[in-house]
């Protein structure tokens, strides 16, 4: 198949997405715990909440984007909705690097970057 690369990319950022989402879901108040004392020594220390909310939602939109993007490629050979989810990946991933350097987690934010090199890959196959 033509686009098996861009399937398989699109497959592992849905996956990690719409599993994040999940666990952010079913344990908030460990979620909120957790981040509020990472973040504890930074300008981000009241702001947690809010801020997992907002990377929540760019999750869920990231992880449906590509699952569509996946099913479209795959019946049609249609490239919108992958790419779009590859670039809603790539948002969200920086803005999780953002908050990791900000942290002063570097070890955090050299994993998230093994995340955006595929991101990046796939918004470049697709568009």
């Amino acid at each position: 198949m033509f686009n098996i690369a861009s399937i398989l990319i699109l497959v592992l950022l849905a996956v990690t997405f719409i599993q994040s989402a999940y666990d952010k879901v079913m344990d908030w108040k460990g979620n909120v715990a957790f981040l509020k004392e990472h973040f504890a020594k930074t300008n981000l220390k009241n702001r947690v909440p809010l801020a997992l909310f907002h990377i929540l939602v760019m999750e869920l939109i990231s992880g449906v984007l590509c699952v569509v993007g996946c099913i479209q490629l795959w019946v049609n050979n249609g490239r919108n909705f992958g790419l779009y989810g590859g670039i809603f990946s790539c948002i969200t991933l920086i803005m999780l690097l953002f908050g990791q350097r900000i942290a002063k987690d570097y070890d955090g934010a050299r994993t998230i970057v093994i995340y955006f090199i595929p991101a990046v890959m796939v918004v470049y196959w697709l568009s």
